[in-house]
């Protein structure tokens, strides 16, 4: 198999009936580490709007148990995409997404920006960082994915393509962002998980190069200084090296796709792991396809989920 086998074998799919193929494609075989650091950049942007990070500073998720926190979101994901988003297990995990926000008041626009970071944040990180740009099909069936989960989830006025996502995602940017208190406490605790996976002497390096892939503007929303130009440069040299190795490299062989591996969880995962431990007290409710009733908005504008619920991003993720 060459290295651009499977692009060759994306671009005669068609996205509009095969976008979770090749998201599987996208995400256990082509990009998977590039794709996960997307979804965490996306986690910090979440933080840069006060009314979403206070929500989570309130939880105190992040400070108490910040590494099951963030296992968990990234492990809701893949266990809905796992065997197809419309497979019952798939639903299943929906439902227990849906459960978890449930115990919220989330407006609809949060739930779309969260979820429009989780689709703009990948695609912007591969095209920038990745071994090669993400191609249109793969482009596409990330929205779709997103488009998709968000029907799950019951979220209204949803994007019907990519560049409807990152419209959304931009222009929710410029009215939302500016810093708060709270902004800084959540993303410090994120900021601290990850740094908490190498030796002792690189977490301040690590903990700069995370800054130093950010933009100004979340920087500033987050309450960080930007980091010193040799700092950015040395950052973006270097993760622009990894990608041309990378792309020198043969392709992952089809019997080894990529698998969430999870700290929280050293010898496996069920669904009832994931979640705080108040989530198995609220009811699952069914899935906006599976009611009759049509999700609402009250008239504040938040989210009135479908009686019933799954687990999803979490909190806002």
């Amino acid at each position: 198999m060459g290295r651009y086998s499977r692009l060759h074998r994306i671009e005669q799919m068609d996205p509009q009936q095969d976008y979770e193929e090749i998201f599987r494609l996208i995400t256990a075989y082509e990009f998977p580490w590039d794709y996960l650091q997307g979804v965490s950049v996306a986690f910090l942007r979440d933080y840069g709007v006060p009314r979403i990070s206070r929500l989570l500073d309130h939880t105190q998720e992040f400070e108490r148990a910040g590494q099951k926190r963030y296992d968990d979101t990234v492990l809701i994901a893949h266990e809905i995409v796992r065997d197809g988003m419309d497979s019952e297990h798939g639903r299943a995990a929906a439902r227990h997404l849906n459960r978890i926000h449930g115990r919220y008041r989330i407006a609809n626009e949060d739930y779309l920006y969260v979820l429009a970071t989780t689709v703009v944040g990948p695609k912007r990180w591969i095209d920038r960082f990745g071994w090669r740009p993400l191609s249109p099909h793969e482009t596409e069936s990330l929205a779709l994915v997103g488009r998709r989960l968000g029907e799950m989830m019951g979220i209204a006025e949803l994007p019907a393509d990519y560049a409807e996502f990152a419209r959304l995602h931009d222009s929710y940017e410029q009215r939302m962002f500016t810093y708060d208190p709270a902004n800084r406490r959540v993303a410090t605790a994120t900021l601290r998980v990850v740094t908490q996976w190498y030796p002792n002497w690189l977490r301040p390096l690590v903990a700069r190069a995370s800054l130093a892939v950010l933009d100004d503007p979340l920087l500033t929303a987050l309450g960080f200084p930007p980091q010193p130009r040799r700092v950015r440069t040395a950052t973006h040299r270097a993760l622009r090296a990894r990608a041309a190795l990378v792309r020198r490299l043969p392709p992952r062989p089809a019997w080894h796709p990529y698998r969430p591996k999870a700290r929280t969880y050293p010898f496996g995962w069920t669904l009832d792991d994931l979640g705080p431990h108040w989530a198995h007290s609220r009811p699952l409710r069914p899935l906006p396809d599976e009611d009759a009733g049509r999700p609402s908005c009250d008239t504040n504008g938040h989210h009135t989920p479908p009686a019933g619920g799954g687990p999803t991003h979490q909190e806002l993720r």
